[in-house]
């Protein structure tokens, strides 16, 4: 679950996901974000940014050599219906593979939307959450596990 959500996306992840996996608009995906352990700026300063942009406009570097995923309508299982039980609504990520990652070693993974992933630019790119994912890559594969990467409550 997601160490902290971005403050432009309190209120909206749920929001976001539903657009993704409703193909409104038709090229909006979810981007998965590998990001550098190293020059990792606090999650207190995190928080306040308001793009991806903004992100990786400080010290804060995204692991390149890994690379983005994008995460489509088709990757993502349907919005499941709120938990009323346990007054809360949580979404959750599809497992993802980043076959034989090199690299520097990352501490995070951004969970962004992009309304259009054919064109614009990071400055487009909303963070939502940011999660935990301590991993040096070694040339083996690496595989984030899915699950819940937003609880709303």
């Amino acid at each position: 679950m997601a160490n902290i959500v971005f403050n432009i996306a309190k209120g909206r992840v749920v929001e976001y996901y539903n657009r993704v996996k409703g193909n409104d608009p038709a090229n909006a995906a979810l981007i998965l974000v590998p990001i550098e352990t190293s020059g990792l700026e606090a999650d207190a300063t995190l928080v306040d940014k308001d793009t991806l942009s903004d992100v990786l406009s400080g010290t804060t570097n995204e692991q390149t050599t890994m690379g983005r995923k994008t995460l489509t309508d088709a990757e993502l299982a349907a919005l499941p219906a709120p938990d009323d039980t346990n007054d809360r609504f949580d979404v959750s990520l599809p497992t993802v593979t980043w076959s034989a990652a090199t690299g520097n070693a990352i501490s995070k993974i951004c969970v962004c939307y992009d309304s259009d992933t054919t064109g614009g630019t990071d400055a487009n790119v909303v963070p939502l959450t940011l999660f935990d994912a301590v991993v040096t890559p070694d040339g083996s594969d690496i595989q984030l596990t899915g699950g819940v990467f937003f609880r709303g409550s």
